[in-house]
């Protein structure tokens, strides 16, 4: 039904002289909606609250459903779910959409490529987004993708990561751990093992090449963190090489204008890379400030206040239920990061040049 009545929406508007529709190639980026953490059966109505924003592009960063399953029936089950949010249907009309997936929407909790159905699992998520059978992602292993919008010298490329497909199994802290005045440590710490692996090395050339490609602004969506680094959850520091990798590849491809968004923590907040700061070994100076922004839950966040420890946080956290905008002021050259809250009130809000977001000299 949602679709049937986007549809007659759509008749109207043409009725009347106004055809709404994503855009191509070609058309100019202003506005970004993005989030993660998404149980399609629970109320949701920020998508309501930010409509008035009326975003060009609407990026999933993960766990789109709670599939937790090896049953493809259920994951389809859950999409169809997902795909009758009158909210998101409506955006999509207007919006491109772009999706990630996490461990939730891959298959189970905090997985990587351990998990059995992963191939299976890619299908049912392409399907969902009506995925044509011979575009390059039904042949791949992984989601990975790119896709780019508007002219020289306005635009943006969109670089949505898979840091499931391929990852190595997490390293566990062991049962002794405890939690500490000063944080949260979670269950898993670096590992040090010589073959760790989050990418995979057919999407490390992919990536490669993307970042060769002509952008003003580069948003890379990865599903866990890439910058926070204290808290024992999932996130890039927990691999230290590769997340030095991704870094070095980034400065040593002379790839300006990045911002990485990302999701899973069912919180909100926004880090900025001090890599004077950064554990040992992890971390470099790419020349330009490295930022992340991290939205989570649209429905099921926190919904309250723990001491999780971020070195790297700019600003506070946000722990209700929250989506994330990115304003472009093309004219300005200035970036607007907020998270909004499910009443459409900014909670937190960061200005940025694009022309920082480059080395000196570039």
């Amino acid at each position: 039904m949602p679709r049937l009545l986007a549809c007659v929406c759509a008749l109207a508007c043409l009725a009347i002289g106004a055809i709404a529709a994503p855009p191509t190639p070609e058309d100019q980026v202003e506005t970004i909606l993005f989030g993660s953490c998404i149980r399609p059966e629970r109320p949701q109505p920020i998508w309501d609250a930010v409509a008035p924003r009326k975003p060009d592009v609407v990026l999933l960063l993960g766990d789109n459903v709670y599939a937790d399953t090896l049953d493809m029936l259920k994951m389809r089950r859950d999409y169809a779910q997902l795909d009758a949010v009158e909210g998101l249907t409506a955006l999509r009309e207007d919006a491109a959409l772009l999706m990630t997936w996490d461990d939730h929407d891959f298959g189970k909790n905090d997985a990587g490529r351990e998990f059995p159905m992963r191939a299976q699992s890619q299908q049912v998520f392409l399907d969902f987004l009506d995925v044509a059978k011979d575009d390059p992602r039904r042949a791949r292993e992984g989601v990975y993708h790119a896709e780019s919008f508007g002219p020289a010298g306005r635009r943006v490329q969109f670089i949505m990561l898979d840091t499931r497909y391929h990852r190595s199994p997490l390293a566990g802290r062991g049962s002794g751990h405890t939690r500490d005045p000063d944080g949260f440590p979670g269950r898993y710490q670096p590992t040090d093992d010589p073959n760790q692996a989050v990418l995979g090395e057919a999407q490390w050339a992919w990536l490669a090449k993307q970042l060769a490609q002509p952008a003003d602004i580069r948003i890379i969506s990865s599903s866990i963190q890439v910058v926070a680094e204290d808290h024992g959850y999932e996130t890039w520091a927990n691999f230290p090489k590769e997340r030095l990798r991704l870094l070095t590849l980034i400065r040593d491809s002379g790839a300006h204008g990045v911002v990485f968004l990302s999701g899973d923590r069912h919180r909100a907040e926004i880090s900025v890379l001090d890599p004077a700061r950064a554990a040992p070994g992890s971390a470099i100076d790419v020349g330009y400030p490295i930022i992340d922004v991290t939205s989570s839950s649209i429905t099921n966040s926190a919904g309250r206040f723990q001491n999780e420890v971020n070195r790297h946080r700019w600003g506070s956290q946000f722990s209700q239920n929250n989506i994330g905008i990115i304003e472009i002021d093309w004219a300005d050259r200035e970036l607007v990061l907020e998270i909004v809250a499910e009443d459409g009130r900014a909670v937190i809000r960061k200005r940025v040049g694009i022309d920082t977001l480059a080395r000196a000299g570039d």
